[in-house]
């Protein structure tokens, strides 16, 4: 992973995605690399997402709360055990997360084109503090 101070939303990041829903790991892959991102890979439980995210050392992760096996949140913390990495959260019910993690950035299903924008730079922006 490139240093957080460095990393910005307008240049090409390397991108896990964690979703259990195929349809919208899909088609959110397909915005991402429609802004100029790549997504290293994708994972549906929270064991694959750890693996995916010690394997490939993403700039940055989008995580749903609701995985097949295990939840998004608990993926993270994990993941987090060894070092900082941007992340942002995108679920549809996005006060699960909020309660148990008041600061986390969370993007609310359905969103746009400018609102995963926002989140990917809100994202970067809290991590580089």
């Amino acid at each position: 992973m490139r240093s957080l101070t460095s990393l910005n939303s307008h240049e090409s990041l390397r991108i896990l995605v964690v979703e259990d829903d195929v349809m919208l790991a899909t088609t959110l892959g397909e915005m991402l690399v429609g802004m100029g991102h790549n997504v290293c890979a994708t994972a549906a439980t929270q064991t694959d997402a750890i693996d995916a995210a010690l394997q490939h050392q993403p700039d940055l992760m989008i995580v749903d709360y609701s995985l097949r096996q295990g939840t998004g949140t608990s993926a993270v913390d994990e993941i987090l055990r060894g070092g900082p990495m941007p992340h942002f959260f995108i679920s549809g019910n996005g006060w699960r997360i909020r309660a148990i993690r008041p600061d986390a950035v969370i993007l609310q299903k359905p969103f746009r084109s400018a609102d995963l924008t926002k989140a990917i730079d809100t994202a970067l922006k809290v991590a580089a503090v």
